[in-house]
């Protein structure tokens, strides 16, 4: 069984960004990029389940510039056995990327697609659920335990109302939360490993993709400053501010 794993180059999650001085978009110039935390438990998962020999091989995918090479070679540390890079200067919206990762998955014969459920740099939460319905597979959003047996696909996902587990029959879509797994720390024996392993690089045109943008950023801003806090001497002179300044009673 071919796992297939979309993995985003996305600005690291430790990093306070910042937003440009024509509120045009977020500044990238010298900021350290990383893998989307969601979609390295996402590679984490898929090299489990070959370790445990429920899959014979993990591919990871990501579509970018040239600089997504890096993230992808995290990924072939973790364990994943080969990469793929759809080169494209231009931002892919959730739609093209979902378009992508459905020729590649044909192409592959993956029987099993492993996203994170989404990134942290647009939060758009909708490259799993639009590569389910391009591809007429099943879906299970949000897991929090996969295992793989007789064909199916066996995902336990928390909802408002405790855990709900869902059977999916191969192929099938999974995207992953953060309590599937912890990945594991990239050790430099296997970083140098990852440098050999094959990473081919296509272009997102040999797709024959329509990935023009749908949306148009107007600005981006950051959040306005909360005003500091007032200490009161007792809860009847709370209950008056609330009334009177801030009127929420």
């Amino acid at each position: 069984m071919k796992v297939l794993v979309a993995v985003k180059r996305v600005v690291d999650a430790n990093v306070k960004i910042r937003v440009r001085a024509d509120e045009s978009g977020v500044d990238l110039s010298n900021v350290k990029m990383s893998a989307n935390p969601f979609d390295e438990i996402a590679v984490e998962e898929a090299v489990r389940l070959k370790e445990a020999g429920a899959a014979t091989e993990v591919i990871v995918v990501s579509c970018g510039t040239s600089a997504c090479q890096e993230t992808l070679r995290t990924a072939l540390a973790i364990g994943a056995d080969r990469a793929i890079l759809v080169e494209s200067n231009d931002g892919i919206e959730p739609l093209a990327v979902a378009k992508i990762l459905r020729a590649l998955a044909d192409k592959e014969q993956a029987q099993l697609v492993i996203l994170g459920k989404q990134a942290i740099d647009d939060d758009s939460n909708q490259t799993g659920q639009m590569l389910a319905a391009l591809a007429d597979l099943p879906q299970a959003t949000y897991a929090a335990k996969l295992t793989i047996a007789d064909g199916k696909a066996i995902v336990a996902r928390e909802v408002d109302g405790g855990t709900e587990t869902l059977s999916l029959t191969l192929p099938a879509i999974v995207t992953t939360d953060l309590r599937l797994n912890e990945p594991r720390y990239v050790t430099l024996p296997n970083i140098m490993k990852a440098k050999k392993k094959p990473l081919d690089i296509v272009k997102v045109e040999d797709f024959s993709i329509d990935v023009t943008p749908r949306l148009k950023t107007l600005k981006v801003s950051e959040p306005p400053r909360r005003a500091p806090g007032v200490m009161v001497p007792d809860v009847n002179t709370l209950i008056e501010k609330m009334k009177i300044e801030a009127k929420v009673l």
